[in-house]
């Protein structure tokens, strides 16, 4: 085995340690070593095994590992993390110019994002095929981590409730648990059955595509050829509504409405909402059911009418093929229009994000040429004119503001150098908001879920920034995203800083992700009034006049 040969081993596992986020030391220990190896003049081959270790850049432990790939001719460590490694990683890594660090590309989960935005499209070497080839191994691989987003336990929930009901024909099944509190991550698909644990195992004996994990008297939990686990929480008739509600809300929600409605635990209903009436509360959904706080609420009915799906009114944030995503801006625009929207915001990536074909100033202009000639076909249809634009390292947009001004609005987010203090990250976030021209906060923390945490930010005084500055927070809908988290827009429906749903589309069915958005927000308690995509196209168009007006634009 060559130096070459030894130094590309280094090289592809210090590239791997980084995507499956390891210890950044070693990765970059390693790195260093592949560099210092491919600049050699003696060939390791030749060199005493006693005197590698003293090599300038290799160290001790890179010279145990260059010993154990001229004796073997491979690296055990290296064959390990590849085993772990969905195939299409592998192919990524071994095309020039494209790599994790080019692509800011430090997990697994980040480059199946980047696959869904369409990135690795734009490098040569890398069709469509491939990049829905490299979707599904990356799929398949996170399956057996046992952890899903909400979006991929809701397409195959469905399939498990019709599994189960045939299964257990003439008993009744419901679904439960996290999936029904419309939580962003499921560990666990949960149901109510009414039978004991004994007749549900008789029954699925056998049952292709489930094996039973574990059990006791009251719940048995099963692996499914989906990959997710099924649990399965039996009772009786008499108790299936009280052991639905039970399981369908948190401890500290169940401990909370034990206390003060033991009732709503130990009465026969048919029904949820007869239960929460026959304790004399208003109905709590499980989407509610987190806290203690909302049992007042219902207590004194002021639970208010949350926010729907078909609340929905246009698309805010969006990509098209101008930048980085698949489809033309007409096709984009008529698919608004089939679901029966007024508008669409057209949100291309700015000049910064060169990764996705960022537009600079003069096919903006090109572009909203376009948008002026659809706008006259597509009457009263409207596509109003946007820019995702970059958030510097600075906190600056990436566009002078005569051409910041040429948009009817400006979505400001951040897309590179993610790995930040608090300080750093509140300085970016907090200049933009400031900027005259910035409309939306676009995905505040810059999380993936199950992928990235996202950089640290303070969200009380983000918020309190944009309630100064007439700055909408956005409710990145991307089911891989929703971001700003639940929790935290409470705070900013009392300080009256409006949220919108967007999806982030990068494709026509893209814009369907609305529907998880709004899932999430119906966590938060929010109305339809309180979220910007929910205006109708007048309201929105006065929204836009009334802001510019406030700015003084």
């Amino acid at each position: 085995m060559d130096n070459y040969q030894i130094a590309d081993n280094f090289t592809l596992l210090a590239k791997l340690l980084d995507i499956h986020g390891e210890n950044s030391f070693k990765s970059k220990s390693y790195a260093s070593s592949a560099f210092a190896i491919e600049k050699l003049n003696v060939p390791l081959s030749d060199t005493p095994r006693e005197k590698i270790a003293s090599i300038k850049g290799v160290g001790a432990s890179a010279a145990q590992k260059i010993i154990e790939l001229l004796d073997t001719g491979k690296l055990n460590s290296l064959e390990e993390i590849i085993q772990k490694t969905p195939p299409g990683i592998i192919e990524m890594l071994s095309i020039k110019g494209i790599g994790p660090k080019k692509m800011e590309i430090e997990t697994v989960g980040e480059l199946l994002y980047a696959c869904k935005e369409n990135r690795l499209k734009l490098y040569k070497g890398f069709g469509e095929k491939t990049q829905a080839n490299i979707i599904d191994t990356i799929e398949f691989y996170q399956k057996s981590k046992g952890s899903y987003l909400y979006a991929q336990v809701d397409a195959i929930a469905p399939l498990v409730t019709h599994f189960l009901n045939q299964q257990l024909a003439g008993i009744r099944v419901a679904i439960s648990g996290a999936f029904l509190q419309q939580a962003e991550v499921i560990h666990e698909l949960e149901y109510v059955v009414a039978s004991t644990t004994q007749n549900i195992e008789k029954l699925l004996l056998n049952s292709e595509g489930i094996t039973l994990q574990e059990s006791n008297e009251d719940w048995l939990i099963y692996n499914s050829s989906a990959g997710t686990k099924i649990k399965l929480h039996a009772c009786s008739n008499a108790s299936f509504t009280s052991t639905l509600i039970r399981t369908s809300s948190s401890p500290e929600f169940v401990a909370a409405i034990t206390n003060d409605y033991p009732q709503l635990f130990t009465q026969e209903s048919t029904a949820e909402t007869i239960a929460f009436e026959q304790a004399g509360l208003q109905y709590i959904p499980p989407a509610l059911r987190e806290d203690a706080a909302i049992v007042s609420l219902a207590k004194h009915h002021k639970i208010p009418e949350l926010i729907q799906p078909a609340d929905i009114k246009g698309i805010v944030h969006c990509h098209s093929n101008w930048s980085d995503g698949s489809n033309t801006l007409e096709e984009m625009a008529q698919a608004a229009i089939k679901r029966g929207l007024e508008y669409l915001v057209i949100s291309d990536h700015s000049k910064s994000a060169f990764y996705a074909q960022g537009l600079h100033e003069d096919r903006i202009r090109a572009q909203h040429q376009q948008i002026n000639e659809l706008n006259q076909q597509l009457y009263p249809f409207k596509i109003f004119k946007s820019i995702e634009s970059d958030i510097l390292n600075d906190g600056s947009l990436d566009y002078a503001a005569d051409v910041l001004a040429s948009f009817d609005l400006v979505i400001a987010s951040v897309h590179s150098n993610l790995k930040m203090t608090e300080e750093k990250a509140m300085m970016r976030l907090l200049k933009a908001i400031e900027n005259p021209y910035t409309t939306i906060l676009g995905h505040m923390t810059g999380r993936l879920l199950l992928s990235r945490p996202g950089y640290p930010v303070n969200h009380e005084r983000i918020i309190e920034a944009c309630a100064a500055h007439q700055v909408v927070i956005e409710l990145n809908a991307h089911p891989n995203r929703l971001d700003i988290d639940w929790r935290y827009i409470q705070q900013a429906i009392q300080k009256n800083v409006l949220i919108s749903i967007n999806p982030d589309s990068h494709h026509t069915e893209g814009l369907d992700d609305t529907r998880f958005g709004v899932m999430v927000a119906q966590k938060a308690m929010l109305e339809r009034k309180q979220n910007l995509s929910s205006y109708s196209l007048p309201e929105f168009e006065s929204f836009l006049a009334e802001r510019k007006k406030f700015k003084q634009l």
